[in-house]
């Protein structure tokens, strides 16, 4: 069994890996910005933009699954200064390694063309995309071990449930994946601590 801090847990990403985690009996702490929105999941408050809260959740944990989102600020801000955060805060928490739930689009499709860059994807969103990248950016500079995991395409909204299986596959405008399953490859990471499988990668995940 190891301990397990889910930053983003009241998100559909994040709230998948919580119950993933934890049918594999693994102890989780489920962190978010408003525990009191989601009292089912007995979580605690906080900022993934704050380092110091960080540390201070992380210490004693095995790892950290980050599936986080804020509406509320520019993406091109918030990205990278929770994965600044993220850095310091396991640095100082001597935590690691960190799986970061990521998108599809900076993946790269069969040909290497990253799906952002292929024709017709959408653009408008671009902003957003490229807000991510510079999150892993933070990473790929920094010492910590990570890992970041993505739908190949999208995640299915119309069938959520949970099949149980999945395989890492590259980026696919049309595939889709349920969250419940997404979570799968998530907590697999987990599950190979002592010898993660990953290491400073992008992954995406396609249904088996």
């Amino acid at each position: 069994m190891s301990k397990v801090l889910v930053f983003g847990a009241g998100g559909r990403a994040g709230r998948a890996a919580v119950e993933e985690a934890s049918r594999r009996g693994h102890e989780v702490t489920a962190a978010m910005r408003n525990p009191g929105r989601y009292a089912e999941l007995d979580g605690v408050a906080a900022d993934v933009t704050d380092a110091e809260r960080i540390a201070e959740l992380a210490a004693g944990q095995d790892a950290v699954i980050a599936a986080v989102y804020d509406g509320g600020t520019d993406p091109a801000e918030f990205y990278p200064k929770a994965a600044t955060a993220l850095v310091n805060g396991l640095a100082k928490a001597g935590v690691s390694p960190l799986v970061w739930v990521g998108l599809a689009s900076l993946l790269a499709t069969d040909d290497g063309t990253p799906l952002m860059d292929t024709p017709d994807y959408p653009q408008e969103y671009r902003g957003f995309y490229l807000a991510h990248a510079a999150a892993l950016e933070v990473f790929a500079n920094s010492d910590l071990d990570w890992v970041s995991i993505a739908p190949a395409g999208d995640f299915d909204h119309e069938n959520p449930e949970r099949t149980g299986t999945y395989r890492v596959a590259p980026a696919s405008a049309d595939s889709r994946i349920s969250y419940a399953d997404l979570a799968l490859a998530l907590i697999d990471e987990i599950d190979e601590i002592d010898e993660p499988r990953h290491h400073h990668a992008l992954l995406g995940i396609a249904p088996a």
